[in-house]
């Protein structure tokens, strides 16, 4: 039986994802490759871009063997792509990279970068053009660091990519960039004009072209012979620009009209709320949406999923047996507070030397307290980031819940509780790649289809009316926590890193 279906890729930090979704948004197929980044230094966190072609070409490759195995023939009608950001590759005029790609705010070698880019073009100044401060979430100050530090790749850069971005050149030869993507290139985008701001492109990234802008759903180009060749995609089909994962997962459970915010729990923890209002911070990221007319004001947690991992590690216990240990330790987690700052936090304190706190610790604490304990921090850091958000001016009225962490109920539960706020989690919650999949089907499909259609609503969790006054202490002990261990904290930090083998360093 042959099916028409979109194909969606999205490049994450741990694994590429492949997807290939019918008219209706029913999962034909899915698979993925797993991978690595390297940290080749403190702070440093990188990846060979030629692998997210390698995987892009071999998730291709499988999923039309995983349709037919259910005795579907799938007629490819559209790629979408999409891919972690923002990251920095640069390509010579071959499109080789010259060096690996630096990944996004989780990098943070920029810092001397970014406080001569704030000197030289006035914080105020880079606010009012770029929206948001400079941070490690910024890609411009990573620009400036391989010319500062690596000059004989930087001389030969002539081009600048980010992973979806990376896929549109090698399936189609167009040179592309998405607003949502170039928004994150702060200083050099100028997010009420949605255009390169010249001025500060020539000061960041002298010699590198820059690439066109599109909307992340417009169509970049079409599958050229060579490309067909290599993935088996035929010629001549439409591709998607594409934009960052975590804006693609949005998309993916319709979390991106005026007053939506979207909650990724991966890996990571990261917030979208969506307005048409250019709202600014200097504790958030500051962009323009997905689609024309919106507006976004972001935030990230750097351990959510990642702190669950290391506990798991550390215990040497599956998941559901911590789950099962955490929800009978029961809320508070039998009078611990822990700060989730294990991997230095993004927002809404943007401390690189913040570090992992846990107070209260006796010898009758068991590891299901530690786990409680820690999924409670994670929510608090949620809570911390959307208060930020509110006082803002960020006016957000409906939440959607995404990602892995998404599976157990009591994560999500925690999560409303300690917030106050409701959360909606959609049928599917596969990811990025499903999102990418619905905005080639909208590009392209004689009917534009609804993402309330493809993916509805299947569970809605309600905070408990009887936590709120906990959680709204157990808040004011997290940051009370954080102001009195930051001088001390920041005094280890920097012994950790003096304290690093050699190994580490090379």
């Amino acid at each position: 039986m042959t099916v028409r279906c979109t194909l969606g890729v999205d490049i994450g930090t741990s694994s590429s994802k492949g997807v290939f979704v019918d008219e209706s948004g029913r999962i034909v197929a899915t698979a993925a490759r797993a991978h690595d980044v390297s940290r080749p230094r403190p702070g440093h966190v990188e990846m060979d871009a030629r692998l997210w072609w390698d995987e892009f070409v071999s998730l291709a490759r499988e999923l039309p063997e995983r349709a037919r195995e259910q005795g579907i023939d799938p007629e490819i009608t559209a790629v979408g792509v999409s891919g972690m950001g923002p990251c920095v590759l640069l390509a010579d005029e071959q499109d080789e990279p010259v060096r690996p790609a630096i990944l996004y705010g989780v990098d943070m070698r920029s810092g001397t970068q970014i406080a001569r880019l704030t000197d030289e073009l006035g914080a105020d100044e880079i606010v009012r053009i770029g929206g948001s401060t400079l941070t490690s979430q910024a890609a411009g100050p990573k620009i400036v660091w391989i010319a500062d530090e690596e000059p004989e790749a930087y001389a030969r850069a002539r081009r600048l990519f980010m992973p979806a971005s990376w896929l549109v050149r090698r399936l189609t030869g167009a040179y592309v960039l998405d607003h949502q993507s170039a928004s994150q290139c702060s200083p050099l985008y100028d997010v009420e004009a949605e255009v390169w701001h010249e001025p500060w492109w020539r000061r960041c990234a002298p010699g590198i072209e820059a690439p066109r802008l599109a909307w992340a759903g417009e169509v970049a180009g079409t599958v050229t012979d060579a490309a067909a060749a290599a993935t088996g995609i035929p010629s001549g089909t439409p591709v998607i620009t594409g934009t960052v994962d975590a804006w693609t997962e949005a998309v993916s459970v319709g979390a991106h009209e005026d007053g939506d915010l979207m909650l990724m729990y991966g890996t990571t923890m990261f917030l979208i709320a969506t307005g048409t209002e250019t709202l600014r911070t200097p504790s958030m990221w500051t962009t323009v949406g997905a689609f024309p007319g919106t507006r976004n004001l972001a935030g990230g947690l750097a351990t959510s999923g990642a702190l669950t991992a290391w506990l798991k590690g550390m215990t040497d216990a599956d998941y559901p047996a911590l789950l099962a240990e955490a929800e009978v330790s029961g809320r508070g987690a039998r009078g611990l507070v822990l700060l989730p700052y294990f991997a230095g936090e993004r927002t809404p304190i943007q401390d690189p030397d913040a570090r992992g706190v846990i107070a209260g610790l006796t010898l009758d604490h068991t590891r299901g307290d530690l786990y409680r304990a820690a999924l409670e921090a994670t929510a608090l850091g949620v809570r911390h980031n959307v208060e930020t958000m509110r006082a803002a001016g960020a006016d957000i009225r409906r939440i959607v819940a995404v990602g892995g962490g998404t599976q157990g109920d009591l994560w999500l539960q925690i999560v409303s509780d300690a917030t106050g706020l409701v959360q909606e989690v959609p049928r599917t919650t596969i990811g990025a790649s499903y999102g990418a999949a619905f905005l080639a089907a909208a590009a392209t499909a004689d009917v534009t289809p609804r993402i309330a259609d493809w993916n509805p609503v299947a569970l809605t969790v309600h905070p408990d009316p009887d936590a709120r006054a906990y959680y709204d202490e157990l808040f004011d002990r997290y940051l009370r926590l954080y102001d009195s261990t930051k001088q001390l904290v920041h005094e280890l930090a920097a012994e950790q890193r003096q304290a690093l083998p050699q190994e580490a360093m090379a």
